[in-house]
């Protein structure tokens, strides 16, 4: 009798990634969806940024009409500079709330980049634990990611202190030389008033106006919730850390061609679990680890430190693997120089 030939054993069905009521996305589905849901989040952001422009476009407009009008208009000139004054505040407040729209749906659209997107192209590709969590708690309760205040600040800043600048300085120049030119500034604050309303209350309440505009975009600089807004996405690196990387190390002879090499990092693993980090780091981000050895300087107590270089898009995956292998762990990040061997630059190539 022939030899009975193995049978070819049957391919293991794709494990569903979703499924729902007798519905079964597979892992090519659950990434189609994905990609759509992406767009049209995208298109979200894009129409809500073209509102920003069309409110700004509206102050630029109407600043521009009303001071064509006031210096034409020797008598009601300055006041109608005013007016102009509370329209732009209106139009300010209408961005704000607008720019806290735009933050909504451009911080769903950063989150995928950064957590699924960009864990597609660094070791080991898979996403953040928790990034569909934060993305699935975002859909079924929206809120504001930013505050009031950052909102109205950041406008400020990008738009609204320029247009302030100019109403501020021909509302002066006004007073300065219409209907002639000045000589003192008690005939310029004299000419401010209206009525029975003195001139001191619209200067003087001008300048408090316009301190108070200064003071608030100021005062919200250090605001940095905006996701919006071209800013790094790392969790647990500081944003001046991050710029420090950036401008360190620049060639004045290339300062026009930044360099699109990832940052390099040096970090140190204060362990009592060397072996076991390590081995973790090799498998899943294929990155090597040097072990040293060392005595607290109070407790005596042995501990190993492992040197591991990476680059910037693999700092949360690095502090994910050590908290899983031991949550007591100590780790530091510091920028590194250069860093030369496999994975980073050849050993042959000359440093930028």
């Amino acid at each position: 009798m022939p030899p009975k030939q193995k049978q070819p054993k049957a391919k293991k069905p794709p494990e569903a990634v979703w499924t729902y009521r007798g519905y079964e996305l597979k892992s090519s589905e659950f990434t189609t969806a994905m990609v759509h849901f992406f767009r049209a989040e995208v298109q979200r952001a894009n129409a809500w940024r073209l509102r920003l422009d069309t409110t700004t476009n509206w102050a630029v407009v109407t600043t521009g009409a009303v001071l064509s009008f006031a210096f034409t208009q020797a008598d009601f000139g300055h006041f109608v500079i005013l007016l102009n004054l509370l329209l732009v505040t209106m139009f300010l407040v209408i961005e704000a709330r607008r720019y806290r729209y735009y933050e909504l749906w451009s911080t769903r659209v950063r989150l995928m980049e950064t957590d699924f997107f960009a864990a597609m192209l660094v070791p080991p590709f898979h996403p953040s634990p928790d990034w569909a969590e934060t993305l699935a708690e975002n859909l079924l309760m929206p809120h504001f990611p930013i505050s009031n205040l950052e909102a109205v600040g950041r406008r400020l800043r990008r738009n609204y202190l320029w247009i302030y600048g100019v109403i501020a300085t021909s509302w002066m120049a006004h007073l300065w030389l219409f209907p002639v030119p000045s000589s003192t500034w008690s005939e310029v604050v004299a000419r401010a008033g209206l009525g029975m309303i003195r001139g001191e209350w619209f200067v003087y309440g001008g300048a408090a106006f316009f301190m108070g505009v200064l003071i608030m975009a100021l005062a919200t600089v250090g605001l940095q919730h905006s996701a919006g807004e071209i800013l790094p996405r790392f969790e647990g690196v500081s944003a001046d850390f991050l710029t420090s990387l950036t401008n360190r190390g620049v060639n004045p002879i290339a300062w026009f061609r930044p360099s699109s090499r990832r940052k390099q990092l040096l970090t140190l693993i204060i362990t009592e679990k060397a072996k076991a980090v390590a081995d973790i780091i090799l498998q899943d981000m294929r990155r090597g680890a040097t072990m040293l050895s060392a005595k607290g300087a109070f407790t005596g107590k042995e501990r190993q430190i492992l040197l591991v270089a990476i680059t910037i898009s693999e700092v949360n995956t690095l502090k994910s693997l050590v908290a899983q292998t031991d949550s007591d762990a100590f780790v530091i990040v510091s920028p590194a120089q250069s860093v030369f061997g496999r994975g980073f630059q050849s050993l042959q190539e000359k440093p930028k």
